[in-house]
């Protein structure tokens, strides 16, 4: 199954909180999950991501980031979130979210990708470092320089 990654659009946003609530309780932290399709609507400007769709048109997952300027490095992508749907895990679509926004920071002329992850989310980590990534033991960021 090839499946379709789109820009966020306004359209995708009541899905999206859906989504946001179900990754915040994989987190184990839904209780910290407070955004709407209110809010979102009004900041959508600060707002940019990917929404991958399969051929049923269900949303597979997501990936959002946000522009950042880092003293030691200057311009960099920082990705908020990249989170797969249960059903849909070790099928390559977490690799495709994350290449597409590596391909964005590319094409934008950032310096770098970051992220964070949590360190008890060996899955994620063991995909991190398949890729790459420095994991950095203190803070858990996770670079791809470019």
């Amino acid at each position: 199954m090839k499946p379709t990654i789109n820009p966020i659009e306004e359209k995708d946003f009541k899905e999206l909180v859906a989504l946001f609530l179900e990754f915040a309780t994989f987190e184990k932290l839904p209780e910290k999950m407070t955004n709407s399709e209110e809010k979102m609507k009004a900041e959508k400007d600060y707002f940019h991501g990917f929404i991958a769709r399969d051929e049923n048109n269900e949303v597979i997952g997501y990936v959002t980031f946000f522009f950042a300027y880092y003293t030691w490095v200057g311009k960099s992508l920082y990705m908020d979130d990249l989170y797969i749907r249960e059903k849909y895990r070790g099928k390559g679509f977490g690799s495709l979210l994350i290449n597409k926004v590596m391909d964005h920071a590319r094409q934008t002329k950032c310096n770098r990708l970051r992220w964070q992850v949590s360190d008890w989310n060996e899955p994620a980590i063991a995909f991190y470092k398949n890729l790459g990534t420095k994991i950095d033991d203190t803070e858990r960021n996770c670079d791809i320089t470019f």
